[in-house]
């Protein structure tokens, strides 16, 4: 299994991300992605997918109208809410280019950590590439959550990432399209993280920054979002268990639809 590409002159990039009542956010992180692409010379083609997972705000109407002026934002969505999972698997899956960045619409991740993983990808130096967040912006419950959960998901799965469940991902476009995600909730980072891991593939990790929410607030409770995640953590592990024992196999990866890396198309793509 090739782990590494040969070096490349310029990357093409796929921008995928969720978003769910994001209206305070949306436009200032679709706007700030097309600059950082546009004006990066070694980005070849570049395209920006946003998958709306049911909003009951404006973010789909600010989505729109935003196409308006950046043509390469490619809109997919639900029409009601199906969870983060399902909406960045969505988003993953309408993705067309060679390398795929993950993102959140919160504008905590900024694009220009790009910067830091143009030159590995640009040099060949593997297919998997993730954000680890030097500081955390989320306030110290979250913190500390998200420390146990890496934590204990480093042990389950004999890794050692600094950051288990940072989103801000790069990684080859096949690779991604063809992993059958399954998680419903805010949990998807950490499953692509396993996921990868499952294929053989070793995930390296870069430095990036991370800042605080630029608006709006969190689609998941504390307290329900940290029960969720133990018990997905759990499952995570107790399955990388069943496939080291032979017990489970890695399913070959689909060669049929973008919509089977979803589980279901979205009710409306634009």
């Amino acid at each position: 299994m090739p782990t590494s590409l040969a070096p490349s002159p310029t990357i093409e990039i796929s921008v995928a991300a969720p978003a769910y009542n994001e209206a305070e956010n949306i436009a200032a992180a679709v706007l700030e992605w097309r600059d950082y692409l546009a004006g990066n010379p070694a980005i070849g083609a570049w395209e920006i997918v946003v998958c709306d997972d049911g909003s009951t705000d404006s973010t789909r109407a600010i989505l729109a109208a935003l196409r308006e002026e950046c043509p390469q934002l490619v809109v997919v969505g639900f029409d009601r809410n199906r969870g983060a999972g399902a909406a960045i698997a969505a988003a993953i899956a309408h993705t067309r280019l060679a390398w795929v960045v993950l993102l959140d619409s919160d504008g905590q991740f900024p694009i220009a950590n790009l910067d830091r993983f143009v030159e590995r990808i640009r040099a060949g130096d593997g297919l998997a590439f993730s954000g680890a967040r030097i500081r955390k912006a989320d306030g110290l419950p979250y913190r500390w959550g998200s420390a146990a959960s890496g934590a204990v998901s480093n042990l389950l799965h004999r890794t050692a990432y600094r950051d288990f469940n940072s989103i801000f991902k790069v990684a080859h476009g096949p690779l991604l399209r063809a992993l059958l995600l399954e998680s419903g909730g805010m949990n998807c980072s950490t499953e692509i993280t396993a996921r990868v891991a499952e294929l053989g593939h070793t995930w390296l990790e870069i430095p990036i920054t991370h800042r605080v929410r630029g608006g709006g607030h969190r689609g998941w409770r504390f307290w329900r979002g940290a029960c969720d995640r133990a018990l997905f953590v759990g499952y995570l592990g107790y399955r990388h268990w069943l496939l080291r024992r032979g017990v489970l196999r890695v399913p070959d990866p689909p060669g049929a639809s973008l919509a089977s890396a979803a589980h279901a198309e979205p009710e409306w793509v634009r």
